[in-house]
């Protein structure tokens, strides 16, 4: 699909906003899910597509702000937060991510055109950097016939510019991306159960609230017969 339309990232990233411009059917005019972040996925990983959907049922009953961003695990490495070294990754994907994700929401968010070696015909993406703050990170996969799950915790920080700008100028500048520090998982932890390339990111107001979410979407998956593998430490509190 990729080769034969543009890019779709731009209203993707939209369409997963609860505040965004209305969409309407074209039969009828009808706005369509008005008021509602929509739930997708890419790349046919429809894995990610199951955890967009959960995550996005339990954060409208817990009252949380819905919107979901998956990512790509691009890179990472050391860099000195608040005086100490942490592993802090490089999250970021082609721009089908929710301006409510990003610092400054729309004001914070720009649209570049689609690098020609992914996207032949163009598109635009949303860009931006996500907002520091308290996260659930998961991974949704297919492993011996099985429907598996790794989720923990993590936060999304803040990096000065000329940093963002070198991680932006080493990857993909055209993306949004995410600096995130996973609580009590190391790099090599991550990498060796990394059987998804894509990783599921949603905001909590505050880390108490992340770990009841992370505890309640760990709960649902279970009862829907998933395995589930609750990965690092709940750090935050």
């Amino acid at each position: 699909m990729k080769d034969l339309a543009p890019a779709s990232d731009l209203a993707e990233g939209l369409l997963n906003n609860v505040d965004r411009p209305p969409v309407k059917a074209r039969n009828n005019g009808r706005v369509l899910y008005e008021g509602n972040a929509l739930p997708h996925f890419n790349e046919v990983d429809e894995c990610a597509g199951l955890d967009a959907l959960v995550t996005n049922r339990i954060w409208k009953a817990l009252g949380y702000d819905p919107e979901t961003t998956l990512h790509d695990v691009r890179y990472g490495e050391a860099y000195a937060v608040n005086g100490h070294e942490e592993f802090v990754w490089v999250f970021e994907i082609s721009g089908a991510v929710p301006p409510a994700h990003l610092t400054g929401g729309y004001a914070g968010s720009v649209s570049e055109r689609q690098p020609a070696m992914y996207f032949r015909l163009g598109g635009g993406s949303l860009k931006g950097i996500s907002k520091p703050g308290e996260i659930v990170w998961s991974r949704v996969f297919v492993d011996g016939g099985r429907l598996k799950v790794d989720i923990g915790r993590a936060r999304a920080i803040e990096l000065p510019a000329a940093e963002t700008e070198r991680r932006w100028q080493i990857t993909t500048p055209q993306w949004p991306a995410m600096h995130a520090v996973l609580y009590g998982v190391t790099r090599d932890q991550l990498m060796a159960r990394h059987k998804s390339n894509h990783i599921q990111v949603a905001y909590a107001p505050d880390a108490a609230a992340a770990n009841l979410a992370l505890a309640t979407k760990a709960a649902m998956f279970r009862e829907m017969g998933l395995e589930v593998a609750i990965c690092g430490t709940d750090h935050g509190l």
